[in-house]
């Protein structure tokens, strides 16, 4: 029973972070929206903070499920990293927590919202730096810090997504894939 109440809380709270974002989200909206009482909620979290870490683990865990179910085991690190990079980007940009959070951290620059963008962008760079540590024990790729490897591919894969479809034309995901291949794996050298 009590199992329950707390998944109705985070539920509730999940839509209104979704719908209101962090800063104005509260825990009487959120007990209103789960039918239980204000008291209830403080049962299962302190404070909105913790609630907030609750579902901040879930949107990451589901994001990293996301590049699990791209990887395919007979191919190589750079297929890997490009699919899963790219899922992961993906899931950021479809996921409407996720966009709320990207939207008000530019708006408003909530230091928690921030805090838990900075989270899934550790939680992207230690992924990738797991896949790379293994790759390198294929002796697939140069041994190298594979974290700051990790945080290189991910800025160079959100720079081809995002930035540059601000600048005009969006890449194709084969164009990424190719500019990716290109100024990671094979450098600009003749």
């Amino acid at each position: 029973m009590s199992t329950d109440r707390k998944k109705d809380v985070v539920e509730a709270a999940t839509k209104s972070f979704t719908l209101f974002g962090y800063k104005a989200t509260t825990m009487d909206q959120v007990a209103k929206l789960a039918n239980v009482g204000k008291g209830t909620i403080y049962t299962f979290f302190k404070n909105k903070e913790e609630l907030f870490e609750e579902i901040l683990r879930t949107l990451i865990q589901e994001m990293k499920e996301s590049a699990e179910e791209v990887i395919q085991s007979d191919s190589s690190f750079y297929e890997n990293v490009h699919r899963s990079l790219f899922a992961m980007l993906e899931f950021r940009t479809k996921h409407q927590l996720a966009v709320k959070l990207f939207q008000e951290e530019k708006e408003m620059g909530t230091p928690a919202v921030a805090e838990a963008l900075r989270k899934m962008e550790d939680a992207i760079v230690s992924y990738i730096a797991v896949q790379a540590r293994q790759a390198m024990d294929r002796k697939e790729i140069q041994q190298t810090d594979p974290e700051i490897a990790a945080f290189i591919m991910l800025r160079l894969y959100v720079t081809l997504v995002v930035d540059w479809e601000r600048r005009g034309r969006p890449l194709t995901k084969e164009e990424i894939a190719k500019l990716f291949e290109l100024y990671i794996f094979k450098g600009l050298a003749l």
